[in-house]
């Protein structure tokens, strides 16, 4: 009863019934809470920061806006500005495809060799050197950044160098190796559309004709 009085006792000093419950906190010690203001609703997660002096929850957004990253274009990277050969290849031929997928992976680093597959409708022969599409298939074509045009085991060797991977052809620069590499390659050339599995190439050409007709024939004229 002692102990019961004295906290009554307490709690009306000035006049005015404290809490006994808040009493015995320190002034300095006390919370203050309020009651967050209005935000209209927000599209990002966020949570509270709380700072020393500041009276409302500072809201942190935890997602960052940026720009996204545009991806390079592939026409872009098989197009190099100071590119220094320019491999012709048939995007149509599987075998091939695998050489040449080979060798763009290896020109990301060195961007050296600019890719133009003859199979595509877009293919100019004006942009090189004038070889057209039934002479680019009979054989590979390369084209220096000079203009020179090389062919057979010679292209292949020079587009290794500008990779790095001149070795693999380095023995075919002396005779008469050079000579029996070609021989190889010639047999290869000639009779790659059946070992691929695909028609011959006269039948190809008349396809393509046609196909480029049927394109054509809403138009006065059509490349070449």
């Amino acid at each position: 009863m002692a102990l019961r009085g004295a906290v009554a006792t307490a709690c009306n000093i000035g006049g005015r019934q404290r809490n006994p419950s808040v009493l015995s906190i320190p002034h300095h010690l006390r919370l203050k809470f309020h009651g967050p203001p209005s935000h209209p609703p927000h599209k990002f997660t966020s949570f509270p920061i709380y700072q020393p002096g500041i009276r409302y929850p500072v809201r942190a957004i935890s997602e960052a806006t940026a720009d996204p990253v545009t991806p390079k274009k592939e026409d872009e990277e098989q197009s190099p500005q100071n590119w220094k050969i320019k491999m012709l290849y048939d995007g149509d031929c599987p075998l091939c495809m695998r050489e040449v997928n080979m060798l763009r992976e290896r020109n990301r680093h060195y961007g050296t060799i600019k890719f133009v597959d003859i199979s595509s409708d877009d293919y100019s022969p004006e942009e090189n050197q004038g070889l057209d599409y039934r002479t680019v298939m009979g054989r590979i074509h390369a084209v220096l950044s000079d203009g020179t045009v090389v062919t057979d085991v010679e292209a292949f060797r020079r587009l290794y160098e500008q990779v790095d991977l001149g070795w693999v052809y380095a023995i075919t620069k002396y005779e008469p190796i050079a000579k029996i590499a070609d021989a190889v390659y010639g047999v290869w050339a000639k009779y790659r559309l059946p070992i691929t599995g695909r028609p011959p190439l006269e039948e190809i050409l008349e396809a393509r004709k046609k196909n480029k007709g049927e394109a054509c024939n809403d138009k006065n004229a059509c490349k070449t």
